[in-house]
């Protein structure tokens, strides 16, 4: 017998593309679960599995960068604040942090179908009763129209979103006029494409001029010490934390000024949640 639950979580991480860099990603979650029917005619309880799943992959994954560690041009080793990443390909990057914060996987490259099987091998090393098998499937959210990805940190978070490469696939709505403007969304989701928000806050000067010029972040926070450094032509610097609020507000402020017209922008972190901000020329 098998129980499935569609949409169970979504999964929002930053991960280490060979040709890509530093990316977001938001998958949502499906599950099957494989086994024998007990006397009560139920193979598990739905309201015990569903926290039960939700709360191992919220507790894994889920708000960290993903690192393939078998990569061309990735090393991975300990250090002080915890594990230390440095990337020379596609571009150069340098990620200092707490190891929570992180998850290597002894992989050329990540992909959601792998990350799946990898995951369910976890749950299944401590299965439910009368589970045999566990199967789940990450998926990307179907989005028509203009959807961009970017990692960030949030130095006074609470909770994971403190770490300092986690990310989100996201859509973004754009009306001028009462009406959706695709065009704008499109060129501003490409503008963002695949890029690091960061504070100003938390940036830090380098100690030499570098080329190409490169940005350094750095904070503490409750996990521990977060540092990042990476080529300045991939950040956008926001002068406020980068919460989907100040997102929605700082894209809401730079379009209107661009196109000289009051603008109202949907901004979503990741899947079905966002921030709405408007702002006038």
């Amino acid at each position: 017998m098998t129980l499935f639950v569609n949409r169970l979580t979504q999964l929002d991480v930053s991960l280490w593309s060979p040709t890509r860099g530093l990316v977001g990603a938001s998958w949502q979650v499906d599950v099957e679960l494989d086994g024998e029917l007990g006397e009560d005619g139920m193979l598990f309880d739905f309201g015990e599995v569903k926290p039960w799943l939700k709360q191992r992959l919220d507790a894994g994954a889920d708000h960290t960068l993903l690192l393939p560690s078998r990569a061309p041009g990735v090393e991975l080793a300990e250090c002080r604040e915890g594990l230390c990443v440095r990337t020379s390909r596609p571009w150069a990057m340098e990620l200092r942090a707490p190891r929570q914060a992180l998850t290597p996987l002894p992989w050329a490259e990540i992909t959601p179908e792998r990350l799946a099987e990898h995951l369910a091998g976890e749950l299944m090393r401590r299965p439910p009763p009368r589970v045999s098998d566990i199967r789940l499937h990450l998926r990307e959210e179907a989005i028509e129209g203009a959807a961009y990805t970017y990692s960030h940190g949030l130095r006074r978070h609470a909770g994971n979103c403190q770490r300092i490469a986690h990310g989100h696939r996201s859509r973004l709505h754009i009306w001028q006029g009462g009406e959706r403007q695709p065009e704008l969304e499109a060129r501003w989701a490409e503008r963002l494409a695949d890029c690091y928000l960061v504070d100003t806050a938390d940036v830090v000067e380098e100690a030499e001029p570098s080329y190409p010029p490169r940005l350094s972040t750095r904070y503490q926070a409750e996990q521990g010490h977060f540092s990042l450094c990476l080529p300045a032509s991939r950040c956008h610097t926001l002068s406020t934390p980068t919460t989907v609020e100040h997102i929605a507000g700082w894209l809401a402020d730079w379009i209107a000024r661009e196109t000289g017209r009051e603008t109202r922008v949907q901004a979503f972190e990741g899947i079905d949640k966002g921030a709405i901000a408007e702002a006038r020329p």
